[in-house]
């Protein structure tokens, strides 16, 4: 008999993933100006392009 794989990374890896991006762009828009600002945009928006893109693939 094969050992049983883990599922785990496969079932939390992308949500993961977009949480920790999500994280990120909070970080970065609570410590300055300039490049921050848009480190914290591209790490929130991102996420928001993940899932509206989720929601307009619906049929």
């Amino acid at each position: 008999m094969r050992p049983r794989q883990s599922n785990f990374w496969k079932v939390f890896g992308v949500p993961l993933g977009i949480g920790l991006l999500s994280a990120a762009g909070l970080f970065a828009a609570l410590l300055g100006d300039g490049g921050w600002d848009s480190l914290s945009w591209v790490g929130l928006g991102i996420p928001a392009a993940i899932g509206v893109w989720g929601l307009l693939r619906r049929p």
